[in-house]
């Protein structure tokens, strides 16, 4: 069933959005979407951002109602991890041709599917995804899954975001409210208590919120629901009795957790656990809100313990790292939470940020940068590759840390690179990962390889000797040139 125009217009007027709520009546009016610029790569699309926003959901059957194409360019694209079922990471498509298409067979097709799944896999729930293809022909994945509800005895969800109907960013959003209209609040937990929070926006990108899980797990907090990273389907049904929120990529999920706030008054904030000083504000900021909430006072001294031992521990790990790394420059190309909050984890060991981009990044990201850094030149929204590529080869920076797109421009400036984003394969979160991030920091600029390839080819010091010997027979003297270059009497007089 295509999405209705109320829904669309309700994601992209978000009220929680900073940037959004900075336009005039007339502009916000438009929308949060913007035109592809013809040639240009268009991105990810909104079914991409739906599916990326709720597979980490490990329990559940992700089926993707759609030619076997969708399927395939969107499996698997993210670097999250699972503490248990592997379900998650299995492909399921109804793997619609022209022949169904034609002859309208997808939704009894999409039907067998749930029915196969259900019976082979028996999983927490099934989340059916619609596509461009079965959005353009009309098949009513609601009515289908609600009919599989009833008739298998298992939440059968519709995730309705197409990809014609806006950019990653809004499937994000729609995955969101997926989970508000279908799941959130389905279910009852028997252990409801007054430390219980929500991490929203969180994808456990290898494994790196385990870094952080222990130590909520020392205060007595308990983690209702991680959203959607390493979640299981009834952590999620039972969000709703969580006392607190925090919000961890807030152009993401922005909207669930304005939501969940409105409904049943679970108040969030935003913030990171990236660097030592915003993994100790978060949790002094997760403590604040449960005691405001009726948790025990205690909480708070509790957590300030907590903080000055691990950030004892984390300094002394890092006293190693400074005096090898304090002064050398960074330029970072990320976005969203990362275009700040790893601004200032790096700038805390002695590192200079010469640059950070802004692309994905709200308004008060930009603020926050901005007081960081003081300088404006030092932030920019997109930086093309060859602009890239002329800042490292003029050795302006003596790492980029970007997500894979760009780690060509920096091979081919001869400058080191480290991934940050989705498809990294080392955890940065936490007091450990802040480590562990400085660490391949120091591996990457200190590897001897980057001496080597710097070094002139030898052809290149061959073709400098012939350059200064046909200058010198240019110049009339062609038979000291001769002696000059050992064995070329021949080479020198012929040319």
């Amino acid at each position: 069933m295509f999405l209705p125009n109320a829904k669309l217009r309700d994601a992209f007027s978000e009220p929680a959005c900073e940037k959004n709520q900075g336009k005039d009546a007339k502009t916000r009016k438009v929308g949060c979407s913007k035109p592809l610029t013809p040639g240009a790569a268009a991105g990810g699309c909104a079914f991409d951002g739906a599916k990326i926003a709720l597979q980490p959901i490990t329990d559940v059957a992700h089926l993707i109602h759609a030619p076997l194409a969708c399927e395939g360019n969107s499996w698997d694209n993210r670097g999250a991890t699972s503490s248990g079922s592997a379900l998650w990471r299995t492909s399921f498509t109804t793997d619609l041709t022209e022949l169904d298409v034609v002859m309208g067979q997808g939704e009894r097709k999409l039907f067998k599917a749930i029915r196969e799944i259900s019976q082979a896999y028996a999983p927490a729930a099934i989340f059916v995804y619609s596509t461009c293809v079965t959005g353009l022909i009309g098949d009513d994945i609601d009515a289908v899954c609600k009919h599989a509800a009833a008739k298998f005895g298992l939440p059968v969800v519709p995730i309705n975001a197409p990809g014609f109907v806006g950019s990653k960013n809004l499937g994000n959003k729609l995955a969101g409210e997926a989970l508000l209209d279908h799941v959130i609040g389905t279910a009852e937990p028997d252990d409801a208590g007054p430390c219980d929070i929500n991490i929203i926006g969180e994808f456990n990108l290898s494994g790196e919120f385990w870094q952080v899980k222990p130590l909520l797990d020392r205060l007595g907090i308990r983690v209702r629901a991680c959203i959607p990273g390493d979640a299981r389907y009834l952590d999620i049904a039972c969000a709703h009795r969580a006392r607190a929120a925090m919000m961890v990529c807030s152009t993401a999920l922005i909207n669930l957790a304005r939501k969940m706030e409105e409904r049943w008054d679970i108040p969030f904030f935003e913030g990171s656990f990236y660097g030592i000083t915003a993994t100790s504000q978060a949790l002094r900021n997760i403590a604040d809100l449960l005691v405001r909430k009726g948790a025990d006072p205690a909480l708070v001294d509790r957590t300030e313990a907590l903080i000055a031992q691990e950030e004892a521990l984390a300094w002394k790990k890092l006293a190693a790292y400074r005096p090898r790394l304090e002064g050398k420059r960074v330029l970072l190309n990320t976005g969203g939470v990362k275009s700040w909050s790893l601004v200032d984890a790096l700038m805390e060991i002695g590192i200079e940020i010469v640059g950070t981009s802004v692309k994905k990044s709200t308004v008060e990201d930009k603020e926050r940068i901005r007081q960081t850094l003081k300088e404006e030149n030092q932030i920019f929204e997109s930086m093309a590759p060859r602009e890239l590529y002329a800042m490292l080869s003029q050795r302006k920076a003596d790492i980029m840390l970007s997500g894979g797109r760009t780690q060509f421009v920096a091979l081919k400036a001869k400058t080191p690179w480290l991934d940050i984003n989705q498809e990294r394969h080392h955890p940065y979160a936490g007091y450990d990962g802040m480590v562990e991030l400085i660490r391949q920091i120091d591996l990457a600029i200190h590897n001897p390889i980057w001496r080597q390839v710097r070094e002139p080819a030898p052809w290149d010091s061959h073709t400098a000797l012939w350059d200064e010997l046909t200058s010198i027979t240019s110049a009339g003297t062609t038979d000291s040139a001769r002696g000059k270059f050992p064995g070329n009497s021949k080479a020198a007089g012929q040319g």
